[in-house]
């Protein structure tokens, strides 16, 4: 079994972000000894290169791997550029094993809040793509804006730009998860083949009515996937379980 924990929106800052919350959510995600962490944006809230600092010391406190991509508040004041130097790469694809293929994509912009991938981006990822579908790759793709509306989140502003291109990408290629991150609200869609999954903020205050820090956690086996949401420091509910029949 492949276990990847999934958290994103962390908003370090002086003022929107919960240490004692954070640190609670390590110790749980250490206990669970996952394969990997994927981190979808948002590691900061002003795009500071003090955040930043801050952010590459809490992210070293968790044991397994993880590979983060950057949010739009990330972006912020030059953090695109502060990313690349202290986090890593913004756009990514890694293996995991022989069959897993994890693919982050960058969807921000420089000071700006909407999401979008662009033309040469959509290119390399239709590329990565096409070799998944030839070696028969269990497919990730991780970017920090939603490719469709979240519920229960308010007027909708922030869906990328080139949602729709970008959508059929996925399903074409029938990518197996694609997981989000933005509107800390957690969300599953079924979409095809492909299940479309939103993380909630993990460690944030900014969050909606009564939702509470969480993140998510895939169970995979050659059979099945379970989707488990956990609140931080509460309660670990069963949020899906699908065939990999179906997908």
């Amino acid at each position: 079994m492949t276990v990847i924990a999934h958290i994103s929106d962390l908003h370090i800052s002086r003022a929107d972000f919960d240490e004692e919350v954070f640190m609670q959510a390590v110790a749980e995600i250490n206990h669970l000894q996952p394969d990997m962490i994927i981190l979808t944006g948002d590691l900061t809230n002003n795009g500071y290169y003090k955040e930043f600092e801050q952010a590459t010391r809490y992210l070293s406190l968790f044991e397994a791997p993880l590979f983060a991509i950057p949010g739009n508040h990330d972006s912020r004041n030059l953090g695109y550029q502060t990313f690349e130097e202290l986090i890593g790469e913004r756009s990514w694809k890694l293996t995991l094993g022989d069959e897993f293929t994890v693919i982050g994509l960058d969807s921000s912009s420089p000071d700006e809040s909407r999401g979008h991938i662009g033309t040469p981006q959509h290119m390399w990822l239709e590329h990565q793509l096409d070799e998944c579908v030839i070696q028969e790759n269990f497919a990730i793709v991780a970017l920090h804006h939603h490719v469709i509306s979240i519920p229960q989140t308010g007027r909708e502003r922030n869906v990328l730009s080139d949602a729709g291109d970008i959508l059929k990408t996925l399903t074409t290629h029938e990518v197996d998860l694609v997981l989000s991150g933005h509107k800390h609200v957690p969300n599953i869609w079924k979409i095809n083949n492909t299940l479309v999954v939103n993380a909630g903020s993990l460690c944030s205050c900014k969050l909606r009515g009564k939702n509470k820090n969480s993140y998510n956690v895939y169970n995979i086996t050659d059979s099945e996937i379970e989707i488990f949401l956990n609140t931080v420091g509460g309660e670990k509910m069963l949020f899906g379980k699908y065939s990999r029949n179906s997908l």
